[in-house]
């Protein structure tokens, strides 16, 4: 069962006229607003806002990894069970990757899915692990091994019960028992805080761990001649669904400002600027 996600989270703010309502200000950022002469095929293909420039990332980190994340052509979300996710409003795109057939890769589970990626097509699986909510490490270079996370006395178990296996199948079958019991109070212990947003990144994440909690990813980050960043968010949410870059309500295009003020306003949640947070390392 899920231990954090067991609470449906509500829209707090599907759009513009929401937010309005809800006595939250949007700013009037016009000048985010892009539009793509031609589809982008990935995420570094997406256009910038006039004067912008994506920040270096280099070979082999995450935030080089992310920028060549493959997008749908169709921009519609589904939900793991084939649906269409009934707000289609939230998205400026999506990513071509699976969302599986069971409610379990929400909002921290596609944080996870995407670290664990990177990680696991770049080498490095020996770094890929979560933490449990109930502290359990569940990391991937046992499970290779054979050992199985097992619910126990109220706790998860580590047990040797499978045959040793690196193969793909195995490795999702991995991140769905991390979907099962971690979520987004595990996931913000493991991160370390970000002191200011004037210091995002790409592979930031920006966090709060509960439940009801959420979580989403920071794709890109762009920053013209003045020093000012703007950056692009991807979520997935509840129920499991699609993962799908963020519209900004204010601006209608997929970039944020990172002088946003003391909260971020995305499609269905509002963050703090406090809750930005990064993965170790």
């Amino acid at each position: 069962m899920r231990t954090v996600h067991a609470i449906q989270l509500l829209t707090l703010c599907a759009g513009i006229s929401a937010c309005n309502a809800a006595g939250h200000t949007l700013p009037d950022t016009p000048a985010l607003a892009v539009e793509a002469a031609v589809a982008p095929a990935t995420v570094g293909e997406i256009p910038l806002p006039a004067g912008y420039a994506r920040i270096p990332q280099a070979p082999g980190t995450f935030g080089a990894w992310l920028r060549k994340m493959d997008l749908k052509k169709d921009h519609t979300v589904y939900l793991y069970d084939g649906r269409r996710k009934a707000n289609q409003e939230a998205q400026y795109a999506v990513l071509d990757i699976s969302v599986g057939n069971r409610d379990l890769q929400q909002c921290a589970d596609a944080v996870m899915r995407l670290y664990a990626e990177y990680l696991y097509t770049s080498g490095k699986e020996q770094q890929i692990g979560f933490h449990a909510t109930d502290g359990t490490w569940m990391d991937y270079a046992s499970w290779r091994l054979g050992y199985r996370f097992v619910p126990q006395q109220g706790k998860l178990s580590k047990q040797r019960l499978a045959q040793p296996s690196t193969d793909r199948a195995g490795f999702m079958q991995y991140l769905q028992t991390v979907f099962a019991y971690a979520g987004t109070l595990s996931l913000s212990r493991e991160l370390q805080t970000v002191a200011a947003t004037r210091e995002i990144l790409p592979g930031d994440v920006f966090i709060r761990g509960g439940s009801p909690g959420h979580a989403v990813i920071v794709m890109d980050v762009a920053r013209n001649t003045a020093g000012e960043k703007v950056f692009m968010l991807a979520q997935s949410y509840m129920p499991a669904q699609n993962i799908h870059v963020l519209k900004n309500p204010a601006a209608e295009g997929p970039w944020y400002p990172a002088s946003f003020g003391g909260k971020l306003i995305t499609p269905e949640w509002i963050f703090s600027q406090s809750e930005l947070a990064r993965f170790p390392g």
